[in-house]
């Protein structure tokens, strides 16, 4: 570059902030024999330039702050610049832009294609050594910049120190800073192309971001967690999920229980308080609520702002492998929430990432949920999709989790999702269906399960959309699980009858087996049920003090014995009286009471039941695995129905009045005895302790078989009974 007056103008625009690309000013730049070095240092006094032990002045050029060495031509193009500031301190680094970009080509055309699944491999910011020199490479995706700089603790958060080379077309930024370590905070300063305005952004792709409310992001170093769940991870490759037992723990980690000033536990804390309580109470996986960081405490989570990162607020990224670790060390599964479906407007984060709709629609009819204030992603666009699935990869692969349990499924089928008339743009079909987002899923769930044997993803989709949990390839969505939102509805409406009306909405019961095995179903009683004015579990039953804490044991027996996967929300183990707060911690003290323990024992007893009783399990999504017995007595409020497993069965009974009933007969298909196994009024739990003990069969037909029992059903209680052996 000769001309001074092109060279007045690159300087003048890198010093506006309008460069596009840094590399024509910056740099090496060979013209055999000779070669011209040129570095942009606002704050330096004097220059060297050092190519092997021999430092050399650079020149100021028209008393600006760029700094020019023009010399022979060298093959050793790392070289150390050496300056000393305005205050006499000195200062050494390399050239940032003597190192060549070095993301490949395919990862780009995957990445832009929309296959790519790890996408976190390349964007983001990575420790990594070029040319024998360790720095971090940053990268990002922002094709409607006109220019973006990295700016951090290590340049002074100065645009001017580090700008980002395009490649070009794909619309991908990268440049690798020497020397950086971990622990730096950092955001993209980027520049629209368009309308020239200049906006600070956090990294998409970062891994680890500063303490709310603070939005920088913060370097990871690229050393390796030493992992000890290598038994958990060999056999959950050949994990026969459908037959197996899976009883889920919903926690809220910041709320679960908290330090003695009401702070929040660490990652490593919590590792070892929870599990050993989950453990205990028998449940199999623990669900957490979604820890990707997020900037406001009361969004519990799902309005995300750091798709590959743990929240901060209980730690470091380490932090939360090392609590996936402990909990795989003690045979337990880790299951997170995860939330494609919508992201915030925050101006800082993804929301219009360089100055145009880029990740969300820019038309509001597709791109914004009214109900929640936040953007929908653009399903359709090959790098959103490259994003998202690389999200949903980053956890199972570098966390070890074991499942994603995906929010709100439903909004992203229905393009009318909340809308009235003329608030929604149909498809090419002219239909209600987001065919984009039903790709995008079924991409989604084909690649956790082709790369991740026996992880599971659950749906929470709360219509009548069939075929989630099928596979792709049959036309399905391909979840491997879906929550029966139409039983928890049913069973909870049910429930808050009082018992002299129930006999009108016995339907409400039944009905869920005629639809029962036309999903995988995971039976849900969540955080949503006991939020916003719903009420806490145990106030959502009728009657006096013992009735309420009786239907609600009678509920979980019913929910247990019921076909599908189970889900429990924390607090609701042990009759929480609050509804949930999520600045609160559970209030534990309400076990030193009998009735709250009574709720407690029983439902760590219905996890062994559960666990250990193949018939309460192994056909969970099979027709086989269950028969009525009578499903007609709505008179007295009674269902009998049989559970049975490959080889194994129980007879459940519940009686969902306070009245008990004496010589109750029921129809069986084998003779002999029958033990009760369990009974939700045991006074174990705080009942009445009415049953039964054995009971053997006599050969009286009833209810088309030639067997029967006479039993006694206790009050608003569910009995279990195994035939002896």
């Amino acid at each position: 570059m000769s001309d001074p007056d092109l060279l007045d103008n690159l300087v003048y625009a890198l010093e506006q902030g309008t460069l596009h690309n840094p590399c024509e000013l910056l740099g090496y730049h060979a013209a055999p024999p000779q070669a011209i070095v040129r570095v942009f240092l606002p704050d330096a006094a004097a220059v060297h330039i050092t190519f092997d032990r021999d430092p050399q002045p650079m020149e100021r050029w028209r008393s600006g702050a760029l700094f020019i060495w023009r010399g022979p031509a060298s093959a050793m193009l790392t070289y150390r610049i050496d300056w000393t500031d305005q205050y006499g301190r000195k200062h050494s680094q390399y050239d940032c832009y003597a190192f060549p970009l070095s993301i490949s080509e395919y990862d780009l055309q995957l990445f832009n294609n929309g296959e790519h699944r790890h996408a976190y491999h390349f964007l983001g910011a990575h420790a990594c050594q070029i040319s024998g020199v360790a720095g971090m490479r940053f990268a990002t995706w922002a094709p409607n910049a006109q220019r973006i700089s990295v700016v951090g603790d290590f340049n002074h958060w100065d645009s001017r120190r580090h700008l980002m080379s395009s490649h070009g077309h794909t619309g991908v930024w990268e440049i690798f800073i020497p020397e950086i370590d971990a622990g730096q905070h950092y955001k993209f300063e980027i520049r629209n192309r368009d309308s020239g305005n200049v906006f600070f952004k956090t990294d998409p792709y970062a891994r680890h971001y500063e303490m709310r409310p603070g939005t920088a992001s913060v370097t990871q170093s690229g050393k390796p967690y030493a992992w000890r769940d290598t038994p958990w991870m060999a056999q959950r490759q050949s994990w026969n999920w459908q037959a197996k037992p899976i009883s889920v723990y919903e926690a809220h980690l910041g709320s679960w229980q908290q330090d003695e000033n009401g702070g929040f536990l660490n990652y490593r804390e919590l590792a070892e308080r929870l599990v050993a309580y989950v453990q205990d109470m028998g449940f199999t996986h623990i669900e957490l609520m979604p820890i990707s960081e997020h900037p406001l405490d009361a969004s519990w989570g799902y309005q995300s702002t750091g798709y590959f990162a743990p929240t901060c607020r209980f730690g470091s990224p380490d932090d939360f492998r090392y609590f996936v670790d402990y909990c795989h060390e003690h045979f337990i599964g880790v299951i997170v929430d995860w939330v494609p479906a919508h992201f915030p407007k925050d101006d800082w984060a993804l929301a219009r990432f360089d100055g145009t709709a880029l990740y969300e629609h820019e038309d509001p009819r597709l791109g914004e949920h009214q109900d929640w204030g936040t953007y929908i992603f653009n399903f359709g666009r090959h790098e959103v999709k490259s994003f998202l699935i690389s999200s949903a990869i980053y956890w199972l692969d570098e966390f070890h989790v074991d499942g994603l349990r995906v929010d709100a499924v439903a909004s992203m089928l229905y393009l009318d999702y909340s809308r009235k008339k003329g608030e929604w743009i149909a498809n090419r079909y002219g239909g209600r269906e987001n065919l984009q987002a039903i790709d995008f899923l079924r991409a989604l769930n084909t690649a956790t399960h082709d790369r991740f044997p026996g992880t599971v993803t659950i749906a929470e989709e709360s219509t009548d959309w069939t075929m989630v949990s099928r596979p792709a390839w049959l036309g399905g969505l391909g979840f491997t699980m879906k929550w029966n939102m139409g039983w928890m509805h049913d069973s909870l409406r049910y429930i808050k009858q009082d018992p002299v009306y129930r006999q009108y909405h016995h339907h409400e019961l039944t009905f869920s087996i005629i639809y029962a095995f036309t999903e995988n179903f995971m039976l849900p009683y969540s955080h949503d049920e006991v939020v916003h004015g719903k009420a806490p579990m145990i106030y959502k039953m009728p009657g006096d003090e013992w009735q309420r804490f009786a239907n609600l044991r009678l509920l979980y027996t019913f929910m247990f014995t019921h076909p599908g996967k189970k889900l429990l929300f924390m607090g609701c183990e042990f009759a929480s009286t609050a509804e949930w707060n999520e600045e609160s911690s559970l209030d534990w003290s309400l076990l030193q009471f009998e009735y709250h323990q009574g709720v407690k024992a029983l439902v760590k007893d219905l996890n062994r039941l559960y666990r250990t009783s193949r018939a309460l399990h192994e056909l969970d999504f099979d027709t086989r695995g269950f028969r009525w017995i009578d499903c007609h007595d709505a008179g007295q409020s009674v269902l009998s129905f049989i559970r049975h497993g490959e080889e194994h069965l129980l007879i459940v009974l519940l009686n969902f009045t306070p009245v008990p009933r004496y010589r109750y007969r029921i129809g069986v298909p084998r003779p002999g005895g029958y033990r009760e196994m369990l009974n939700s009024d045991s006074q174990y739990y705080g009942g009445s302790n009415v049953g039964n003990s054995l009971v053997k069969t006599e050969p009286v037909a009833c209810m088309g078989m030639e067997q029967s029992l006479v039993l006694t059903l206790p009050p608003l209680a569910g009995i279990v009974l195994q035939p002896d052996a």
